[in-house]
């Protein structure tokens, strides 16, 4: 089911509610938060018939992404305000609480949701991210010089076939060479984004949204929601110091490594993820 729900005045975001492929109990839903800029349906659908399996899926769009409003310049906001989307969209579909998945920004997005609205997440799953305020040390290192590079062109204007162009050899600087890049197949992911959105430019709003509110790192350290963080050994952007940092920056976090995996969520990688966050719903990890 799709639906659209409104979290601001004139600010309307796209989400998506997949059922469980299963006539068992329903668990708690998983709520997926993607990364900046990013739509929802660039979580690979692998991925997805793989959760459904077991829980219901919800995805959406961020604004300024997909078929959600697109209005930055109109309507600035921080980037903490998108952590209030994510509970505005389980209030849509009437979800008490969901078991969150986010990646990149997504995982920023999870850690604010565990910090205040611990009532809503049941578990949370964390990957290719860095704990809130985990770039003020020396010891975190910034993203690659090329990705910083190719980021400075990210808004420029690009026609269709260019713009693909530009979002390929973006995923292949963030897959790293941990595990094997098929163009073709990220190209196809793209253009099926580019089509539910009716549009491909993208205005980079949450790299210009501020970042009021992000200096919270300490307080994670109270969080009691259990809080898996995936380590992507391969991740240029939020190389692995971060995610041992974060998993041992949370009151109850673990760390789990997926091998060559970079910031990037590739058909290799689908299953060890998929695995690692059912067994992370499921409490598997805390069972003798």
């Amino acid at each position: 089911m799709e639906t659209t729900v409104d979290v601001a005045p004139g600010i309307r975001l796209w989400a998506q509610d997949l059922p469980a492929a299963t006539d068992a109990p329903e668990p708690d839903p998983v709520l997926l938060v993607m990364g900046a800029n990013a739509s929802g349906l660039l979580w690979p659908d692998e991925l997805v018939a793989r959760l459904a399996e077991r829980h219901r899926v919800i995805r959406y769009d961020h604004r300024d992404t997909g078929r959600s409003t697109w209005a930055f310049d109109e309507h600035p906001y921080a980037i903490a305000e998108l952590a209030r989307d994510a509970v505005a969209v389980l209030d849509a579909f009437d979800v008490p609480r969901a078991h969150v998945v986010g990646m990149s920004l997504g995982g920023v997005l999870g850690q604010l949701l565990l910090l205040d609205a611990p009532e809503r997440v049941a578990t949370a799953t964390l990957f290719c991210t860095a704990a809130l305020g985990g770039y003020g040390s020396p010891d975190l290192p910034a993203p690659s010089p090329a990705l910083l590079a190719l980021w400075e062109q990210m808004a420029d204007p690009r026609d269709l076939e260019a713009e693909l162009d530009w979002r390929v050899a973006h995923w292949r600087l963030l897959n790293g060479t941990g595990t094997p890049f098929d163009a073709d197949w990220f190209r196809a992911l793209e253009r099926r984004a580019i089509e539910h959105a009716g549009r491909h430019d993208t205005t980079a709003a949450h790299a210009r949204a501020s970042q009021d509110g992000l200096e919270r790192g300490a307080e994670l350290a109270a969080v009691e929601v259990p809080t898996l963080v995936v380590e992507a050994p391969e991740d240029p952007v939020n190389p692995p110091p971060h995610s041992g940092h974060l998993a041992r920056s949370l009151g109850r976090g673990r760390l789990v490594r997926i091998p060559g995996m970079g910031h990037a969520v590739n058909r290799t990688v689908v299953a060890p993820l998929a695995a690692a966050v059912l067994t992370q719903t499921s409490g598997a990890h805390s069972r003798g």
